[in-house]
């Protein structure tokens, strides 16, 4: 069988030799030996007195000299400073391969080897490709052999069309091979994300453990406490005790004494004259010793029994939590304040779940109040940890909260972020919303076009509340065209007329005069155009929900819009015959 193309085939009288040649290997290998051969004769010792000198066997990189052995171990030892030297092998020829040389300057595709001929017909070269046979063939092949009735083809158009199949099939191995390059990138950013996440975690679960111990350790400071406070009290009731009984030990045992020698007394009138006081004290005496009075009043033994086994089996138990119980939902995400922040009337939240959070994360809900102490709102609801919301109130102050949530429910909200819009309005022209045949410059604040249709720019500030006003000035005004003068929302057409869809207002005008459109609805024609030089006002008045246009100062009729509510973002819309620089903007209220 073919190690090749795994074809099996039956040996004739001829062997192993009746078998066909690969000669494409057999041309590299020729090549690659012409190489070295070639480079052995080429690369020649510089310090040899030999004539001629010995072929090198190594370059020194460093020195950039070519030695033969002998000179290498005379001239260049391998101690003291040569020690560190690179030693490499003698650079090839310029006629081997990656020498920059032809192979010996031959002709043809085979670069002066002798064209292959037949295998069957010595004299004959190959001319033609079997197609059935997957083989060259010669013309005397298909005249008397085996591929006389066989599908053949022009070997030349057959050897351009497997290269071409070839080629093909490498740019799909070349893509294949990018692939796992960028998917060798992921797999070593994981393995570093891994070594990170490892050192978070250890340092976290040492902080958890450290902070059981510490509460463990106050925990037992508190018990010593009431040990120490029991045993205190036990002995001052003992030693209260001991006193009140050794006064009353002492007092019985003076009365005693002093009625023994009363005893002793022979005077009967005498003894008769305090015999009844003294038995009355004895009496007395006697009865102080009541039941109990001889008996402690506290125990040796501590009425404390400290309960720690559940704690110690609780300790055994400890483990991580994904892999004892089910999942719960998710913990309080974190607000990364370093990254929240403002610009105009738009804020940028983000955050991120604490470490060691073992519960998954479906998405998030991203709540903000109105910016005057009102209640919540959702505004943001999805996987991302980083959203930023624009159209907000100017010079107002908002509150913003975040939870995340998974199939379990819905988890606490996270600390509140305060977070205060500008003061003072600031835009420019949008080029990441504009039409792409919209050209920006002198940073965004001047537009022109590219096409001879009308395009929609924006800007990048969204009006919401208060009244607003800015002016552009028209640098450019060639062959009359009709630009259009506005505000729009986000989701506005932007290769037509501004004006033509329902998610614009605006005013356009030519040289002579304007006209207000909205929904493609032309109203209030009002005499005076624009010329080079020209200045239009948009003045947005969200208070009283109206808008109005100037031409040099002079208002273009009415107020041209009633009844507008909503986030409004500047927006104009004009050809290549136009060119609009953008000259003040500042909110009135």
């Amino acid at each position: 069988t073919c190690p090749q193309c795994h074809r099996s085939a039956s040996l004739d009288q001829r062997g192993l030799r009746g078998f066909q040649r690969n000669r494409l290997l057999e041309a590299i290998v020729q090549r690659y030996q012409q190489g070295r051969a070639a480079a052995a004769a080429a690369a020649k010792c510089q310090l040899c007195d030999r004539s001629p000198p010995e072929p090198a066997a190594v370059l020194c990189e460093q020195c950039e000299v070519l030695y033969c052995a002998a000179c290498q171990l005379r001239c260049h030892p391998a101690r003291g400073p040569f020690a560190k030297h690179r030693l490499a092998p003698p650079p090839a020829h310029p006629g081997a391969p990656g020498g920059g040389g032809d192979g010996g300057g031959g002709k043809g595709a085979g670069g002066g080897r002798k064209l292959p001929t037949c295998a069957e017909h010595d004299l004959e070269n190959y001319s033609m490709y079997c197609v059935s046979c997957r083989s060259p063939v010669c013309y005397q092949c298909l005249e008397e052999g085996k591929h006389s009735k066989h599908d053949v083809k022009a070997l030349g158009a057959m050897w351009k069309q497997h290269k071409a199949q070839l080629s093909q099939a490498l740019n799909g191995v070349s893509d294949k091979a990018k692939e796992a390059k960028e998917f060798l990138v992921q797999l070593k950013n994981l393995l570093q994300q891994i070594q990170e996440n490892g050192l978070d975690y250890e340092a976290c679960l040492v902080a958890q453990c450290d902070a059981l111990v510490d509460a463990l350790t106050r925990q037992k400071a508190k018990l010593l406490t009431k040990v120490t406070k029991e045993r205190e009290h036990k002995l001052k009731v003992v030693w209260d005790q001991i006193n009140h009984c050794t006064l009353k030990l002492r007092q019985s045992t003076g009365l005693m004494e002093y009625c023994l020698e009363v005893i002793k007394e022979n005077d009967p009138s005498g003894f008769l004259q305090i015999s009844d006081a003294l038995i009355k004290r004895v009496q007395v005496s006697q009865e102080q010793w009541v039941k109990g009075a001889l008996e402690p009043k506290v125990s040796a033994e501590f009425d404390l029994t400290l309960d720690s086994e559940p704690l110690l089996q609780s300790i055994h138990q400890l483990d991580f939590i994904q892999m004892k119980f089910p999942v719960s939902v998710p913990p309080v995400p974190l607000l990364q304040l370093e990254k929240c922040c403002t610009r105009n009337n738009s804020v940028t939240l983000a955050w991120r779940m604490p470490p060691l959070s073992h519960n998954p994360v479906e998405g998030y809900i991203l709540e903000l109040d109105d910016g005057d102490g009102g209640q919540f709102r959702e505004v943001y609801v999805g996987k991302e940890t980083l959203c930023t919301i624009d159209g907000l109130h100017f010079n107002s102050t908002y509150n913003a909260r975040v939870k995340a949530f998974n199939s379990s429910g819905v988890g606490p909200y996270s600390k509140t972020v305060i977070l205060q819009t500008s003061d003072v309005a600031w835009f420019t022209f949008d080029p990441s919303s504009a039409h792409r045949d919209i050209v920006l410059s002198n940073d965004n604040q001047t537009a022109t076009c590219n096409s001879y249709d009308d395009r929609v720019v924006l800007g990048t500030a969204a009006f919401s509340k208060g009244v607003h006003y800015w002016e552009l000035h028209v640098d450019r005004y060639d062959n009359h065209p009709d630009p259009a003068f506005g505000i729009a929302r986000i989701n506005v057409v932007k290769d037509m007329m501004l004006g033509k869809d329902d998610k614009a207002w605006a005013m356009y005008v030519d040289n002579n005069r304007s006209w207000f459109m909205h929904c493609n609805s032309h109203t209030n024609r009002t005499e005076g155009g624009v010329s080079k030089g020209a200045t239009v006002g948009v003045l947005l008045d969200l208070n009283k929900h109206n808008l109005t246009f100037y031409i040099n100062g002079q208002q273009q009729g009415p107020p041209a819009f009633e009844n507008i509510e909503g986030v409004f973002m500047p927006a104009l819309s004009l050809n290549r015959n136009v060119q609009v620089n953008l000259l003040q903007f500042s909110p009135l209220t």
